[in-house]
């Protein structure tokens, strides 16, 4: 519910928001550079003072206003012409001309109106209210996903447009909550839909009948500093009935015109009080600072609208339509998805549609969303849940677990988890076990054992099916046909092969990069932009499933390259390996947000054996600004496969490597990556201690080597691989 509170206003009302957020962000300057550009006043300086010198400049002086930005402008007749000028305050003398400032009239037309009148102010009003609606919703979908107010500013991870939503959203939500809630009550205040408030003292039924006298000499303005003032609007010096009327920002009265005595006085109102900050608020006039800092906050706007947008229609696109998907207060089964790159979704879609044939009312949502009160006729809950990383929740379980502990108690209805893992990665199906552990230590009920499907098998997923179904006492025949994701043809430019001589084929394939579309740059999609550490999916011949490889390349490179070793029975890799040049293979990008290097100062240490030197290649390729990078390459023989040879030499001789140290476990002194580690383990050591940052790519046994290694390095130090990983500054990529 909050997700679609927040969705379509965001899309209804893109264009709007825009136009009033740039016109109020270019409003909100205005304010700053009059206050730089008037002449100020001195704080000793009394309002008799500057209104004695500027009447006796200004013969026929009607009025003296002074603005919230300090400037002072005078009005006056000159041989019945009306003129007007700013005044410099210490002298009384004009000191330049009003600026009649088409640009600024345009755009308040605009902000207020939309050059429409009164029709315009209530779509302008419209659209605060959707500001409105959209920063409190963005806020609460903000806490959502990075696990609760308190972790507000937690790490992100996710796609980049993703990312620069919520990075800005997080720093400008305050800012547009404020603007457009101001802007929501000086919408009803112009419309007479708050009450007046206004508290004016009555007009004087007996003054002095005198005339004349000097401003400088009236009581009631000697003792009032320039700095509250407002207005005074001058008597008609032929008339000896009229006062002169004065504002300041404690109220407003009447002056006697020929004593300077103070006739009649009202204090503003709590009302009055209250409008006026707002107004402040919302201008900026009177806290020019404050106005920069919300114009700032309001450029966020476009971007977050543009971003909003793009997210929509990936993800419009990208999750499968899951037709007859029951409102969330009627359900009886509850399907609840974890997942990363959006398969687990079709998993999903295929359970929705088996249950919901059997007569059942079924509605699917993320883990994210998870709050048992939706569901008040509930029966069951499934949760389908996919591992990302070494354990951790897919993007759209973000926060679960956190959600799950803050219940009071665990809901009645049982519980089913299925996990979504690869048996080939050590934490296979680790977010799912945890799930299932925190739910039965809640107290949730359970309607099946915990099931596991090995990358993606429709066998595994038709058997825990038929489970379900025995426990539910129906007949559940799921037959999933996986859905192929969209990709394209990549052309192999180049090749280099390795390893023949230790009977391990290995090849540097470098394929063209597909020119993305318009729409693939705005979007993201295809081949518009990655980073080395992305994966590249590919479909081989004779399965539908991708199998996905570590890139070598970013998009700036202008190629696309991946590492690859011949695997026994391997069906993928025999096929890559044999690929000739001008062949083609079908592939698609997927974002690994979570191994990318980044652009921090700290040094890199870089750790990998075999194949995995491919993304760890990337990174230094990537390394223009000379960032310290270590890395340490193990290998079998340097003679067979030697991986980026000629390039490692040549990245050393640029800057972009500091630092190269290989290990041979085949040949003399044969030795792992792990024991050239501990070899070198002073100087890892004080790496470390600099901040830097370790980044692990290669087989499980080569990792565990590693983290063992590092364990003991870094046990004089107090720290371990766990400390680091908690800190983001060690990360894995296993296979």
């Amino acid at each position: 519910m909050i997700r679609a509170f927040h969705r379509w206003p965001g899309i209804l009302a893109a264009l709007l928001l825009t136009a009033l957020a740039l016109s109020g962000a270019v409003l909100s300057v205005y304010p700053a550079a009059e206050r730089l550009s008037s002449p100020q006043a001195e704080a000793s300086l009394s309002v008799a003072d500057l209104a004695g010198s500027i009447a006796a400049s200004h013969p026929g002086l009607e009025q003296i206003r002074r603005a919230p930005s300090g400037q002072v402008t005078a009005y006056w007749f000159d041989g019945g012409t009306p003129q007007a000028s700013v005044i410099d305050p210490v002298t009384g003398q004009d000191a330049a001309p009003i600026d009649p400032a088409p640009v600024k009239r345009w755009l308040t037309n605009l902000h207020r109106s939309l050059f429409l009148g009164d029709a315009g102010r209530i779509v302008a009003a419209a659209g605060a209210g959707a500001m409105l609606v959209l920063a409190l919703s963005g806020a609460a979908l903000v806490a959502r996903r990075v696990g609760g107010w308190r972790r507000w500013f937690a790490p992100l991870r996710g796609s980049l447009t993703g990312r620069l939503h919520v990075e800005i959203a997080r720093i400008a939500v305050v800012g547009l909550v404020l603007s457009a809630a101001t802007g929501l009550w000086m919408s009803a205040s112009t419309f007479d839909l708050l009450p007046d408030g206004a508290s004016t003292p009555a007009f004087p039924a007996e003054v002095s009948g005198q005339t004349g006298m000097d401003l400088a000499g009236a009581s009631a303005l000697q003792e009032l500093p320039v700095a509250a003032f407002r207005s005074l609007s001058l008597a008609d010096p032929t008339d000896p009935t009229d006062v002169h009327a004065l504002k300041t920002d404690q109220g407003t009265g009447y002056l006697d015109q020929g004593t300077g005595e103070l006739l009649a006085w009202a204090d503003l109102s709590a009302w009055q009080q209250v409008s006026e900050t707002i107004f402040m608020l919302h201008t900026g006039q009177g806290a020019a600072v404050l106005g920069l800092v919300l114009g700032l906050m309001a450029l966020g706007v476009p971007v977050m609208a543009g971003t909003g947008v793009l997210l929509w229609l990936t993800s419009h696109h990208a999750r499968p339509r899951i037709r007859g998907n029951a409102p969330q207060r009627q359900a009886e089964t509850v399907l609840l998805v974890g997942s990363e790159g959006g398969s687990t979704w079709g998993f999903a879609a295929t359970l929705h549609a088996a249950l919901s044939q059997t007569g059942q009312r079924v509605h699917a949502a993320p883990m994210t969303g998870f709050d048992p009160t939706r569901y008040p006729d509930s029966a069951r809950f499934i949760i389908l849940a996919a591992t990302y990383g070494e354990g951790c929740a897919p993007e759209s379980a973000r926060g679960f677990l956190d959600r799950l502990a803050r219940l009071d108690r665990a809901p009645g209805a049982p519980l089913a988890v299925l996990g979504f893992g690869d048996r080939g990665f050590p934490a296979f199906c680790a977010f799912a076990e945890a799930v299932a552990a925190a739910a039965e230590a809640k107290g949730w009920p359970q309607l099946l054992p915990i099931g596991s499907l090995d990358r993606q098998s429709p066998q595994d997923f038709a058997r825990w099916g038929r489970a379900l179904g025995a426990a539910l006492g129906i007949k559940l025949d799921l037959v999933h046909q996986p859905v192929v994701p969209a990709s394209e043809a990549l052309t192999l430019v180049s090749r280099r092969d390795y390893g023949a001589e230790v009977q391990a084929p290995t090849a540097i394939l470098r394929f063209a990069r597909p020119s993305p579309t318009l729409w693939q740059r705005l979007t993201g999609r295809g081949f518009a932009r990655f980073q080395p550490g992305d994966l590249l999916g590919i479909l081989p011949e004779g399965s539908p499933l991708p199998r996905f490889y570590s890139l070598a390349s970013g998009s700036r490179d202008g190629f696309v390259e991946i590492v690859v070793r011949k695997q026994a029975g391997g069906l993928c890799s025999g096929q890559l390996v044999e690929l000739e040049q001008g062949g083609t293979v079908r592939a698609f990008l997927r974002s690994n947000p979570g191994f990318h290097a980044g652009r921090a100062r700290p040094p890199l240490i870089l750790i990998g054996a075999g194949t995995g030197i491919g993304p760890l290649a990337g990174f230094i390729r990537e390394n223009p600004r000379r960032r310290p990078v270590h890395l340490f390459f193990g290998m079998r023989h340097a003679d067979s496969d030697f991986l980026y040879r000629e390039e490692l030499a040549g990245w050393q001789v640029a800057g972009r490597l500091s630092r190269l140290v290989t290990a041979n476990s085949r040949g003399e002194h044969p030795h792992y990556v792990q024991d050239a580690l501990r070899n070198e383990a002073p100087e890892v050591a004080r790496l470390v201690g600099m901040g830097a940052r370790v980044m692990v790519c290669g087989g499980r046994g080569m990792a565990a080597g590693v983290s063992a290694a590092l364990a003991d390095i870094l046990l004089p130090a107090g720290l371990t691989p766990a400390l680091l990983k908690a800190e983001g500054r060690y990360v894995e990529e296993i296979y």
